[in-house]
């Protein structure tokens, strides 16, 4: 598996049969999601076949944008076709309903009777209804169901993509971050549905809640292979460590040996008469060494750092009765913001309750239907968008720091992208082709030398690997200018540390109380 001149993973057998629960980890940038593509038939192996014996259903970290206009259920009935089965015999219903008597109404009754055949051989209502009960577990409310996607957040759309390849013929499913934007219960329940789910499962997840309730194998993506472990979550990582530990005690045991041969070599090399055996002593040790097992060391780490904040106002940024609605459905209405210099406001509310909308019309990538964003003296902000929609997927990674900062010299930037990990070829790669977790990295590089004084961030620790995400909770609590954030990761408030806390849709200010954290996991 490549990308581009870079060899991910090579000579790689395995299988994945109905029953097994397979945990994909790794590092970010190890090539997780390109193999689920792989898997899924998206993207092509550079050698090698992938072999499906049955339906697959995939969720990409980032799924393709649906026709805005088709509604929630429509999107989650066309996994089975169900879709254009429920749309002929709706327009077969209205048929009959403007038909009088006569030939007409005999020509429309037939049609009714084979739209109505066709759904119920699909499934017909009991489908339905089973359609409508995944997406209820995954926290799409009922008045979301026959709304068009175009209507919906960020996070409901997400929600209902799971929702499809749910409801999709029973097969294997891949699944990248399935747990992102879902509240705790959703979480529950998606628990749940995997666990009980007959076929295979491949799933992607930096939730280790989930992994280990449900994960019966794992495969760990490491240095171009595949460790695949027969075993579950805890099970995998308490192996690791006794391998790290064996590993360590072996070679440590190796080098005692060669270095009782080095010094015994060196006492035999003074005397001509044992010369030649102490140089044979010293190669021994040294292919002692050499074939001794190497430390395990940890991968590379990104040094993340958030920008020294330019100088501003006491009220760098305000917001003045904005509202914004998608269609007939109010999403923001009246919300009033004053955020002080080096203030921390973090931003609550429910899936769809404005919290991404808020935030783009705030950074100036949406226009509201009414009110008005106030940019107080010296306001210089950075914007963190959730589905990265700042970076230019088809500009390299290079070429998206420039856009961003384009007063840095060739040498700086190096140094910037080369402490977030893209050194080497890693700079010339499109955006596009990059991990959820790089993207990530990227996006929060191109903030780095912006000079921002206020941050504006959506979910910044999304699809981060353990390592990366402590150093963005790091940067994050080391900032000096103002945040404005929405998350629903606990650890990222804590690093945080909010004064106040907006409540949406209400549009409710308050100061920040540790009382709210419950309203987190609600979120």
């Amino acid at each position: 598996m490549r990308v581009g001149p870079r060899l991910l993973l090579s000579g790689v057998t395995a299988h994945v049969a109905p029953g097994d629960r397979v945990g994909l980890v790794g590092r970010n940038g190890t090539g997780k999601t390109t193999l689920l593509e792989i898997l899924a038939g998206r993207a092509r192996p550079a050698a090698g076949d992938v072999v499906r014996t049955g339906p697959v259903g995939h969720l990409p970290q980032d799924p393709a944008a649906a026709d805005p206009a088709v509604t929630v259920t429509g999107r989650i009935l066309s996994a089975r076709g169900l879709d254009e089965a429920v749309r002929r015999l709706r327009a077969a219903e209205a048929e009959m309903a403007a038909t009088g008597d006569g030939a007409a109404a005999g020509r429309a009754m037939a049609r009714y009777a084979r739209a109505e055949a066709e759904f119920q051989a699909r499934g017909g209502y009991a489908a339905e209804a089973e359609a409508a009960r995944i997406a209820a577990g995954l926290g799409l409310p009922d008045r979301a169901l026959d709304r068009p996607l175009g209507d919906l957040s960020g996070g409901q759309r997400r929600r209902a993509e799971l929702a499809r390849v749910l409801f999709a013929e029973r097969g294997t499913l891949l699944l990248d971050e399935p747990t992102n934007h879902l509240d705790a219960d959703s979480i529950g329940w998606l628990r749940g549905f995997l666990a009980g789910y007959p076929g295979g499962l491949v799933m992607i997840s930096h939730d280790t809640g989930l992994l280990a309730g449900i994960a019966n194998r794992i495969w760990h993506l490491e240095h171009g292979a595949i460790e695949v472990h027969n075993t579950g979550w805890r099970a995998y990582l308490a192996d690791r460590e006794a391998a790290r530990r064996r590993g360590e005690r072996r070679r440590a045991a190796a080098e005692r040996k060669a270095a009782a041969l080095h010094a015994q070599a060196d006492r035999m090399r003074a005397r001509s008469a044992t010369a030649v055996r102490a140089k044979d002593m010293a190669r021994r040790a040294d292919r002692m060494l050499a074939e001794a097992e190497p430390v395990r060391r940890s991968g590379k780490v990104a040094r993340i750092r958030l920008p020294e904040p330019a100088p501003s106002g006491r009220i760098p940024l305000g917001a003045v009765s904005l509202a914004k609605s998608y269609g007939d459905l109010r999403v923001l209405a009246g919300v009033d913001l004053a955020v002080d210099r080096g203030g921390r406001l973090l931003v609550l509310g429910l899936n769809g309750a404005g919290k991404t909308t808020l935030l783009k019309i705030l950074a100036g990538r949406l226009a509201p239907d009414s009110g008005r964003v106030v940019h107080g003296h010296g306001l210089r902000l950075g914007y963190f968008a959730q589905e990265h929609d700042t970076l230019d997927p088809g500009r390299t990674v290079a070429q998206n720091l420039a856009d961003a900062a384009p007063h840095l010299e060739p040498g700086e930037a190096r140094r910037i992208l080369g402490s977030f990990l893209f050194s080497g070829d890693d700079a010339g790669k499109p955006a596009g082709v990059l991990s959820g977790g790089e993207k990530t990295r990227l996006a929060l590089a191109t903030l780095v030398s912006s000079g921002a004084n206020v941050l504006l961030l959506d979910e910044p620790t999304n699809n981060l690997d353990p390592a990366s995400r402590e150093e963005v909770l790091g940067a994050l609590g080391a900032y000096k200018g103002a945040v404005v954030m929405v998350t629903h990761d606990p650890s990222a408030i804590e690093a945080l540390r909010p004064e106040r806390v907006l409540l949406l849709p209400d549009a409710t200010e308050d100061l920040w109380s540790e009382d709210y954290m419950e309203l987190v996991s609600l979120t």
